[in-house]
């Protein structure tokens, strides 16, 4: 992918999985530098250098070694910017003391501290108006209508039934509100916030985790009256908390009512979809952490991307001749278990229904590649 700006300056990634941000960056003009967890080829690919991240996916990321990390993979040359991702929801601590080393762009410590409590962000839709399932600490007495969260938690794999769950450290529970999820991606100056677009999220469910996130599409249109409503209720938030930088909101629509679900202060899963070599989508991000205005993509089409996951063990994944569409791509060589991510692949369509079924036809071509005598 050519850099956009002859610059080429080089920015640091830190996250689970870098590769959607370095491929952003790189439309934007930077030469991305990436510490995650896997290093795999697309990211070798777009970054100037990679590293893994100190930690691993159960236990999370290791505090004590992720400024060493950084400051190794960034050697000798001085960062434009410090873009964290998936991995830090959790660990404010984390963004905080990366803060003292280098220039962060996006949300501070106490902005992801406030948006990700559970409690603190009730408070702040209370104020605002903004309808928000009802959420406890305690475990409620009628868990069937319930669902149990990890505080900080990213992906959906964290969120289950609350049918036998009992209170615990870092869990809360949320009213379950039934009706038809759609994503909001936006950009947050501090005291305001513009939309970038829409999109619909789906699960692919496991027995242990039943909103396990599966893809998203993005939309073409959307109704009007409850974009104003959106925007409004997000500009309000953002003044209040200090959002910057892209961000985005997770909403439940069951006929004209609308529920905030929960906010995610940082780049996120539907980055790909939103993307643009016209008005690249870091430049936003960027702009806003300084508090300058930048253009925004628009979009004549819909775009859906879709995590293909294994159906069952893999001893050794196979060499594959990977069609165009596809990222995050499995090296050849590797086990998996039933479950674990084998890529993500786009597809693009004139509405959303046309490009989601596009996209699950190309996931399973795919998956014929290692289904095939396993």
């Amino acid at each position: 992918m050519p850099a956009r700006s002859p610059s080429n300056r080089p920015l640091l990634i830190a996250a689970i999985s870098g590769r959607a941000l370095a491929a952003a960056a790189r439309r934007a003009g930077y030469r991305p530098l990436v510490a995650d967890f896997f290093c795999d080829d697309d990211t070798r690919v777009l970054a100037g250098r990679v590293a893994r991240l100190p930690g691993d996916l159960r236990s999370g990321i290791d505090g004590g070694a992720l400024v060493d990390c950084l400051k190794a993979l960034a050697g000798s040359e001085e960062p434009a910017a410090l873009v964290y991702g998936s991995g830090f929801e959790g660990r404010p601590e984390l963004i905080a003391e990366m803060g003292r080393h280098f220039p962060v762009a996006g949300n501070g410590a106490e902005t992801v501290r406030r948006t990700k409590d559970p409690q603190r962000l009730a408070e702040d839709c209370a104020a605002l108006g903004i309808p928000h399932p009802a959420f406890s600490w305690a475990a409620p007495s009628d868990p069937e209508h319930w669902v149990v969260k990890k505080v900080g938690g990213a992906g959906g794999s964290h969120v289950r039934r609350a049918d036998g769950a009992v209170s615990a450290p870092g869990c809360y529970f949320q009213r379950f509100v039934p009706g038809q999820s759609v994503s909001v991606l936006f950009v947050g100056d501090g005291r305001a916030a513009r939309i970038v677009g829409f999109s619909r999220q789906w699960t692919a469910p496991t027995p242990t985790a039943p909103h396990r996130y599966g893809g998203a599409v993005r939309l073409k249109r959307f109704d009007r009256s409850h974009a104003q409503t959106i925007s409004g209720w997000l500009s309000g938030l953002t003044a209040r908390t200090g959002l910057k930088g892209l961000c985005s909101a997770d909403f439940i629509g069951s006929g004209d009512a609308l529920h905030l679900v929960e906010v995610n202060p940082r780049p996120g899963a539907t980055l790909d979809i939103f993307d643009s070599d016209e008005a690249p989508l870091f430049e936003a991000h960027l702009a806003a952490a300084e508090g300058a205005a930048c253009r925004l993509p628009r979009f004549a089409d819909c775009m859906a991307s879709m995590i293909v996951y294994t159906r069952g063990p893999i001893d050794r994944f196979p060499a594959i001749a990977w069609p165009e569409g596809v990222a995050d791509r499995q090296s050849p060589g590797t086990r998996l278990q039933p479950g674990e991510p084998v890529c993500t692949a786009f597809a693009r369509g004139p509405t959303a229904a046309a490009s989601r079924r596009a996209v699950g036809h190309l996931a399973e071509r795919l998956r014929q590649n290692w289904e095939e005598g396993t």
